[in-house]
């Protein structure tokens, strides 16, 4: 989702002020750090980047800071970093070329609505292109700071999506991925009158556009994976398959103090429909260790959960208390020593899980999107189910579809040859 806010911030940036992307910060008249405040330890990293570039860019050149953690933070970015020049938050990206001019502004507004803006035209990649279909959040997670950082959750309308890939398609993008804090909550709210559309009308919507390749989407809530979208995921055959299902805590007791909505249960049950109807489906999540209150008993459930969907890829964190949130005030903490135990456990685990998905790869053969290239000669990509796999080929096969067949395993990509 940033990295479709900076596209958009570039696209204004370029057409309505005629920058360019450079990628030398000495050469560089605007300096934009884009922010995440899911986690602390972002939050920290911001000044000490700030400081770097204010110490080496060129007279005269402006800083400006964006995001979550611009929208969190406001104007005590400045006050810490006077040298700032804006703070845009999460929430206001349209007004990139309005601050801009305006000597220390902050516009951070979680309430502004650019849900029907209609941003200028810039993708980082002409082969895939993000698209939003939704903007803010409207759980209430205890952990989370997303809701207090991008506002309440607005569908954008169904036309202007439609719009937008079709323009994307015209332009040679091969696939379309669909972004949003929970995707498939699409059609909740509109702002204004609006047909009502869900996210499976809406995955059905998109597929009908000819030249549409292949849709993805992140990050869908468990809590709104009913059997109809689940269906439509297994039958549709322009939707990769691959899901990401955020898990968070695979105790029950846990979940309900993260305010998640659903039981281990109802995961499970999940996890079991659409490995019934789609066996090649992967399957990635995310994990946070050490939530306040979790005892070995909670963390065991998470094992638990992790040993019976054998999930292709974890994103797991130690809990990284935020402000705004209810669990900020949350006094049970689990001791350090604990925590980082359960997560190197927790991560030792999964790489034992990955290591034999990924060596019951070898020999077999699946259908590539290329889309960079990468050192040594190769060019990479992703299959329909997301294994990054990279061969020895030349640029030419930039965006193209082939037929690998993959002759070397790895945690993090595999390598393949071509064989059509």
């Amino acid at each position: 989702m940033n990295e479709r806010d900076t596209e958009h911030m570039i696209a204004e940036l370029h057409e309505k002020e005629n920058y360019e992307v450079t990628r030398d910060s000495l050469d560089a008249d605007l300096i934009i750090i884009n922010t995440c405040s899911v986690r602390e330890r972002p939050v920290h990293k911001l000044f000490s980047e700030l400081g770097g570039f204010n110490k080496k860019k060129k007279r005269g050149a402006k800083i400006g800071v964006c995001g979550c953690t611009a929208s969190h933070l406001g104007k005590d970015i400045i006050k810490r970093a006077p040298y700032v020049d804006f703070v845009l938050g999460a929430r206001n990206v349209s007004k990139i070329t309005e601050v801009l001019h305006k000597p220390k502004a902050v516009e951070i507004d979680i309430d502004y609505d650019e849900s029907q803006f209609a941003f200028s035209e810039f993708r980082s990649s002409n082969h895939k292109a993000y698209v939003n279909i939704s903007i803010g959040c409207d759980k209430a997670c205890t952990f989370c700071i997303v809701p207090k950082t991008r506002g309440d959750e607005i569908s954008i309308p169904t036309d202007l999506i439609l719009k937008e890939c079709e323009k994307a398609v015209e332009t040679g993008v091969q696939e379309i991925f669909l972004l949003g804090q929970n995707v498939n909550n699409y059609g909740r709210r509109f702002s204004g009158d609006h047909e009502k559309v869900n996210f499976t009308e809406l995955l059905r919507r998109i597929s009908k556009i000819e030249k549409v390749k292949r849709i993805r989407f992140t990050s869908p809530h468990p809590f709104h994976m009913d059997d109809e979208f689940l269906e439509e995921f297994a039958n549709n055959p322009k939707i990769c398959k691959s899901m990401h299902m955020p898990l968070q805590s695979g105790s029950s007791n846990i979940l309900k103090m993260m305010k998640r909505g659903y039981t281990k249960e109802w995961f499970l049950n999940r996890v079991a429909k659409l490995r019934e109807m789609v066996p090649q489906a992967s399957i990635s999540t995310d994990i946070i260790v050490a939530f306040p209150g979790e005892s070995d008993d909670d963390f065991e459930e998470t094992i638990d959960v992790m040993r019976k969907v054998k999930f292709d890829q974890v994103f797991s964190f130690k809990y990284s208390s935020r402000p705004l949130t209810e669990a900020a005030e949350m006094t049970n903490l689990v001791d350090e020593e604990v925590s980082s135990e359960r997560l190197a456990y927790l991560q030792g685990f999964q790489n034992s899980i990955t290591d034999e998905i990924t060596a019951s790869r070898l020999g077999e053969v699946y259908e590539v999107l290329f889309e960079e290239t990468r050192e040594g000669g190769y060019v990479s990509g992703r299959s329909d189910n997301n294994i990054a796999i990279k061969v020895l080929a030349d640029e030419s096969l930039l965006g193209t579809f082939a037929k690998v067949k993959i002759t070397k395993t790895g945690r993090m990509s595999q390598v393949g040859e071509i064989i059509a």
